[in-house]
């Protein structure tokens, strides 16, 4: 389980957390999925979501920065029009990476169309609604893909319209951004809490096939970005790291950039390869540990949540 990945008991573990703290706003270093924010929203608190990864960006943008905007049935028939009459060649033709043919050229077609959407709300929709069918057709494997629907992907892409969140206006701005983390952070001038999900030290995009990839590149045209991706965050927390120790030294130099925020609240998941009195030391180093909040998931996730705060 990544950083990224959702349960609804991990949601309601960091709810529950973050119920003992006092904050009026928040910053995510790391969103990656943005049901945590989208909760926040509820609670009247003011959302800062922030991911390098495009995705996740889009998915806040649509999600949790947009307070009113709808696909109307007729912009989501604009976005799935002619999804699976071919064109001369494909936009993007490492879908083929990811899907058989058929789906992928319904993939590239939905990318093309959503951009004549006239809102870049409405585009973000779309798209969020994009990689909510990909993540279904993707949760088929040899061995189930048997179950599969025969329905047409515009068709999954419809009751998947059905059933997204209606937007929540909490009459505060909420913003989605896709910066790097560490400018991201300094910007935070006015944010109360920062929420810190730790990303996995086994982190490369470039070289796995991880549950995001095939959305990052969906989203990017193509995956001849990766090595660009890498180069710009080498260095930072959430890029390849050699060691524990220079993972470790990645978070010490983003938590003295954070130092600014009055609140901190850090979660981890711990697989094995960093302790909790690892991490506890690291923060220790930059500021007092206020709590440690502990839940284990080994029966579901094989992996046990901690969330340390300080302030």
């Amino acid at each position: 389980m990544t950083p990224a990945t959702f349960s609804n008991g991990w949601l309601n573990f960091e709810l529950s957390v973050l119920r003992r703290l006092k904050f009026a706003s928040v910053a995510f270093p790391f969103t990656g999925e943005p049901q945590l924010g989208m909760q926040l929203k509820h609670w009247q608190v003011r959302v800062a979501a922030n991911d390098p990864m495009t995705w996740s960006f889009i998915k806040s943008t649509a999600l949790l920065e947009n307070n009113t905007y709808r696909l109307s049935d007729e912009e989501l028939e604009t976005v799935v029009e002619d999804a699976y009459v071919p064109r001369d060649r494909f936009d993007n033709p490492s879908l083929l990476n990811w899907f058989n043919q058929t789906d992928a050229w319904w993939f590239d077609t939905v990318r093309f169309n959503a951009e004549r959407l006239d809102a870049p709300y409405k585009r973000a929709l779309a798209l969020t609604l994009g990689m909510l069918v990909g993540d279904y057709v993707l949760s088929f494997t040899e061995t189930n893909r048997h179950l599969r629907e025969p329905a047409s992907l515009s068709r999954v892409f419809r009751r998947l319209a059905d059933l997204l969140p209606y937007p929540h206006d909490n009459s505060f701005r909420s913003k989605a951004s896709n910066q790097d983390v560490r400018a991201f952070l300094a910007e935070r001038r006015h944010s109360d809490l920062m929420f810190l999900r730790l990303p996995p030290l086994e982190d490369s995009h470039a070289n796995q096939r991880t549950a995001d990839a095939w959305r990052e590149e969906w989203l990017q045209g193509g995956d001849d970005f990766w090595q660009g991706f890498e180069q710009r965050r080498a260095g930072k927390l959430g890029a390849r790291a050699q060691s524990k120790q220079q993972y470790l030294g990645f978070l010490e130099d983003l938590l003295h950039t954070a130092a600014h925020i009055p609140g901190w609240a850090i979660a981890l998941v711990e697989n094995g390869f960093i302790s909790i009195e690892e991490l506890v030391e690291t923060v220790s180093r930059v500021r007092k540990v206020d709590a440690i909040y502990s839940k284990d998931f080994s029966d579901l996730l094989g992996v046990r949540a901690t969330i340390v705060t300080a302030s």
